[in-house]
């Protein structure tokens, strides 16, 4: 009696090995995903605040990504941009400290 309640197994289907290959291979990608937004510190992407970042400052492939509520905005600068020679105008002075804080005066 014993020996017939081991052996009757009814897990026979092969697919039911592919769910579970799938399961495991979502939560890699979670774990992928966790843990390189945290590696490149992109933690602010997930936030509620709104901030800007500038990605290669003053070179030639500079961007500016900017977060406004819910919207995400990528800013590439380029050649075709300016008309008279100019590319922006002046909306500021920036002063650095002696301690290495920089402090920006709107004008």
């Amino acid at each position: 009696m014993r020996r017939s309640i081991l052996r009757n197994t009814d897990d026979d289907d092969p697919m039911s090995v592919v769910s579970n290959l799938f399961d495991v291979a979502m939560v890699f990608a979670l774990a992928l995903m966790v843990a390189l937004v945290s590696r490149f510190n992109m933690t602010e992407m997930f936030s509620q605040d709104d901030f800007t970042i500038v990605k290669n400052p003053g070179k030639e492939n500079m961007e500016i990504i900017t977060k406004e509520g819910q919207q995400i905005n990528r800013y590439t600068p380029s050649d075709d941009q300016a008309t008279d020679g100019k590319r922006g105008k002046r909306v500021g002075i920036a002063y650095e400290l002696e301690n290495g804080e920089i402090i920006y005066v709107p004008e």
